[in-house]
């Protein structure tokens, strides 16, 4: 498990998730980049929840008390994997997250910082993968919506498995710059704000 500091101490709360760590070349390198960066809080879910029970509670505190969320993982069936998807499930709950009380996320950014195992050019529609990956952003683009963040512009490494050691040096380099300076990024002047996305009482009822 990682030593966490108190969730005042640090404005990027980092969320690292790959089931074999040892196996990870590209994942594992950013993990230990992002470590180095000062002010950035960093959970290994697989390491800190390896029986998938998580501390709700203290992941809300985490969570409320950065700036900027930051969900690192390779993706895996164009999509997550199971642990954090977990953690989106359980920690992400109506009235925090979202809905009409659930504004402890409202203003604050969301990054994807994700690898694939597939080059580039297989996700085009002339690739075996059928689609740009641009196609496979909208769960994560509404999750932050929903809960009234921006979705900031991903950072990917296509090809993780074929990178050579200078293109992930060359990209943990990236990466760690852009922890040090959001939200400071030039782009994000122009990106639009967060869509509202109210949600109608009668789609929650009570719990019983």
């Amino acid at each position: 498990m990682d030593e966490l500091a108190s969730p005042a101490a640090a404005g990027v709360y980092l969320l690292a998730a790959h089931p074999q760590w040892r196996e990870s070349r590209v994942n594992r390198r950013l993990l230990d980049t992002a470590r180095s960066v000062a002010g950035v809080q960093v959970q290994d879910l697989y390491g800190a929840y390896p029986d998938y029970d998580i501390d709700v509670p203290a992941e809300q505190a985490r969570t409320a008390a950065a700036r900027l969320v930051v969900l690192l993982h390779p993706v895996q069936w164009y999509s997550m994997p199971a642990l954090m998807k977990l953690w989106l499930d359980d920690v992400l709950t109506h009235g925090w997250a979202y809905g009409r009380t659930g504004t402890a996320l409202r203003g604050k950014d969301m990054w994807l910082v994700a690898t694939t195992g597939g080059a580039e050019a297989s996700y085009h529609p002339q690739g075996y993968n059928r689609y740009f990956f641009d196609a496979f952003l909208p769960p994560y683009e509404q999750t932050a919506a929903l809960c009234g963040m921006r979705f900031l512009p991903p950072l990917l490494l296509h090809g993780a498995h074929r990178a050579s050691e200078e293109q992930i040096d060359a990209h943990a380099a990236v990466f760690a710059e852009r922890l040090r300076t959001h939200p400071n990024w030039a782009e994000l002047n122009d990106l639009p704000a967060c869509p509202a996305c109210d949600v109608p009482e009668a789609d929650r009822p009570p719990e019983h």
